[in-house]
């Protein structure tokens, strides 16, 4: 993925959007680049009788029309025809969707929003959007509470709810059974999820533990940013406070992870890659790291990039803490052209129902919980992991996340603490303050501090 810390946040993100099962193909994402206004002109009576067209704007593959969920939706509803536009990249989607929102026009019925953008959009656009929590069959007690929250725009904001969440990431941890074995750890999922069950120190120490029997380059971790992310995804506050003010140069939480994290690269314990890069997908290949913090998506990446020789040699243990890493919403914009008929698709499409579709299909875990008790998601396993039952792991995550404080500016400041701070450590041999101050430099300066 790394061509630049933008190009890989775009991937990682698109990635999420995708889930799992076009994981394989994210790098060679489809879609076209028209604007979603293009679609939206031909809203209205069109396409034959007295159907009503709705309009949807997705970025990348985002995995609605691929399941099928569309077409089903329109076989129950033969009044309703449905038109998708996707923007391959969502740095592209998403500044065009604000400016869109910022001037009523150009807007397609139901328009997606990524997870690291949700918070600005509740703060600064839910006058705009169709509480959905009002669409007629959404049950609030049916999503996850984190993910609802995430949805919902503050009590000064209005209180709204004005996205629906798709799909989650939820991190379980993806390990090596032959390195484990060859190291003297366990292999049984159980076991491993034990060595680090509630702490990630101990996560620490059994890299420790991995290193002291493991070969020559043979890391126990892919890259110490990448445990940078997934640590501070297990907490409920980062970087911003619930008064919306930037904290994480005081948070203990955040510089906790920072230090862990470089821990890691300080004590030889990482293999040093940029994620989403060729070096790091060929990691998998080889076996040359023997952990990766692992959302419920990357399975069909890692599937795709360790190839048919990874086959039961990768499996999936719980991580220290439940930790989300990905996901996206729906929203109704009010100056679209049927607001009311696109609050009742975007419901439905959102539905426990339609979300395990989603997920038995196109590897997109549910944000509703009570998707978690349909066969499709309790009774999943994956077979390239060994047979790994992911429904009850990844949903027993998933109930754990904590709700967590998002912020406007989210992505800047992750992206500055891994590409410009863990990097340095990780890779360049700069102590951890250094890294530290570096990306507090650059953060405050994108932050116009």
């Amino acid at each position: 993925m790394r061509a630049s810390a933008r190009v890989q946040a775009n991937v990682r993100r698109t990635l999420v959007g995708a889930g799992a099962a076009a994981a394989a193909a994210a790098l060679l994402l489809t879609g076209c680049s028209s604007d979603p206004a293009e679609s939206s002109k031909q809203g209205g009576r069109s396409g034959g009788g007295d159907r009503t067209t709705l309009t949807v704007g997705v970025f990348g593959a985002f995995g609605l029309q691929e399941a099928g969920l569309y077409d089903e939706y329109t076989a129950q509803n033969p009044g309703i025809r449905i038109e998708q536009t996707s923007i391959e990249r969502n740095e592209n989607y998403y500044p065009q969707l604000l400016t869109h929102l910022g001037t009523g026009s150009g807007l397609a019925d139901i328009q997606a929003v990524e997870v690291n953008n949700i918070a600005e959009i509740t703060a600064t656009q839910a006058d705009k959007l169709v509480d959905l929590a009002k669409a007629p069959g959404v049950d609030k007690a049916a999503y996850l509470p984190w993910k609802w929250a995430q949805g919902t725009a503050s009590a000064a904001k209005g209180g709204a709810t004005v996205g629906l969440g798709t799909d989650t990431g939820p991190q379980g941890i993806c390990y090596r059974k032959d390195l484990f074995e060859a190291a003297g750890l366990p292999t049984d999922r159980e076991a491993v999820g034990a060595l680090w069950a509630g702490d990630w120190n101990k996560y620490l120490e059994t890299g420790r533990a991995y290193k002291a029997k493991a070969g020559a380059g043979k890391a126990f971790v892919d890259s110490a940013s990448g445990v940078m992310a997934a640590v501070t995804g297990s907490s409920a506050q980062r970087f911003y406070d619930e008064q919306g003010k930037v904290v994480y140069k005081t948070n203990p939480a955040v510089r906790g992870a920072f230090d862990l994290a470089a821990s890691f690269a300080t004590e030889g314990l990482s293999a040093k890659h940029q994620q989403f890069t060729p070096a790091w997908d060929q990691g998998f290949a080889n076996g040359t790291f023997a952990t990766v913090s692992c959302p419920a998506w990357m399975l069909g990446y890692i599937q795709d990039k360790a190839g048919p020789a990874g086959k039961d040699k990768w499996d999936v243990a719980r991580a220290p803490k439940p930790g989300n890493w990905g996901g996206s919403f729906l929203v109704v914009p009010k100056a679209g052209k049927h607001a009311e008929e696109a609050a009742k698709l975007a419901a439905w499409l959102t539905a426990p129902a339609q979300q395990a579709k989603l997920f038995e299909k196109r590897g997109s875990f549910p944000s509703a919980s009570a998707a978690y008790r349909l066969p499709a998601v309790s009774g999943a396993k994956h077979d390239y992991f060994g047979g790994a039952p992911i429904g009850e792991i990844f949903a027993r995550a998933a109930e754990g996340v904590p709700v967590t404080v998002l912020g406007p500016k989210d992505l800047v400041i992750a992206q500055n603490l891994a590409d410009i701070g863990m990097l340095q450590v990780d890779q360049k041999g700069r102590t951890p303050q250094e890294g530290w101050d570096a990306a507090v430099k650059a953060i405050d300066n994108a932050l116009d501090r």
